[in-house]
């Protein structure tokens, strides 16, 4: 059996933290924005440093497994 539990999370994380989809930091005139569709390069590194924190979180301290099948 496959673990696929990091794979899951893995891709949740990244369609939601993907800048400008879903919400930006920081902005373009503010602090966060919703649903712009554009980014920059500080929000890519914002965004690349939440997603890394919430791997390693989801990862080594929460331990998240899916077995399918």
């Amino acid at each position: 059996m496959a673990d696929w539990g990091p794979v899951f999370v893995a891709v949740v994380l990244f369609m939601l933290l993907t800048p400008g989809l879903l919400f930006q930091i920081p902005g373009h005139p503010r602090c966060m924005e919703f649903g712009n569709f554009r980014t920059s390069g500080a929000a890519i590194l914002v965004h690349t440093l939440l997603y890394f924190s919430l791997v390693c979180v989801f990862f080594i301290a929460i331990k998240v497994h899916l077995y399918i099948g």
